[in-house]
């Protein structure tokens, strides 16, 4: 079953970040998290995210925006480690807060706490208009790369608030899209390797099956989102991921995902 629901999420979110820039770590996170330990859920969607973004670089890499790579992207490296570094050196196991409901103990850890809020606030920095009001200059480059990669390192969800940044610069479309690819695939880079520490503890060959499926649907929907770029609107696609985002959040901070 959860060979199915992984690769029916990697597909359909690898469609949507296509678009918006983020959206297949974000929503694929917290899916993981039902079946696997946090910190190894985020990893795996690490390597999927990683190879998604392999594909995408070869298809739309050659046009991003070089200027924007290095104000934003070198600091989204630097701080994708400390982010990881943290991340596998938290205590996964410490409960937050615990609750009963209808007669089942509903238990939420401290890492699936923080995991959570963060989710809620990168979906609401696209679903509020305010925020859609601020204008964030080159200048505000180098500290937007900092905390995309920071959070991208803790939690696995870089996108959204690299995009809130990117956007603001008017990119044309395909720079836009090519410009989030090439950072993003750095920074998983960078993560993965961090996180290679954890994968080594575990037989990754009881997991082949469903590493397989979730990275070949997210590449397929890669390749259909590729096709139906010129066909969907930006803004759309973003409050359709931001509010899945929200569902997805509210469910980890209840213990019912």
């Amino acid at each position: 079953m959860e060979i199915i629901v992984i690769s029916l999420v990697a597909f359909f979110a690898a469609i949507l970040t296509f678009f918006s820039g983020f959206g297949l770590g974000t929503i694929l996170t917290p899916v993981m998290m039902i079946f696997f330990p946090v910190d190894i859920a985020i990893a795996f969607t690490g390597i999927v995210h990683f190879s998604n973004n392999i594909f995408k670089l070869l298809i739309v890499g050659q046009k991003a925006n070089k200027k924007v790579l290095i104000r934003f992207g070198i600091p989204a490296i630097f701080a994708a480690f400390f982010g990881s570094y943290i991340l596998i050196n938290m205590d996964t196991n410490y409960i937050m807060y615990s609750y009963t409901l209808m007669g089942e103990l509903q238990s939420i850890s401290y890492v699936k706490f923080l995991i959570s809020i963060i989710l809620i606030v990168f979906a609401l920095i696209d679903l509020i208009p305010f925020f859609k009001k601020l204008k964030f200059g080159e200048k505000s480059l180098p500290l937007g790369g900092f905390l995309s990669g920071f959070f991208g390192g803790l939690s696995g969800n870089q996108g959204a608030l690299r995009s809130s940044f990117l956007i603001k610069l008017n990119l044309e479309k395909q720079t836009f899209i090519a410009t989030t690819v090439v950072i993003s695939f750095f920074v998983d880079l960078t993560r993965l390797g961090v996180y290679s520490t954890n994968l080594f503890k575990i037989n990754l060959e009881e997991h082949l099956v469903i590493g397989i499926c979730s990275v070949s649907s997210a590449i397929l929907g890669a390749f259909v989102g590729n096709k139906l770029l010129k066909k969907v609107t930006l803004n759309s696609i973003r409050v359709l991921v931001a509010t899945l985002i929200l569902f997805l959040a509210t469910g980890l901070l209840l213990g019912l995902i």
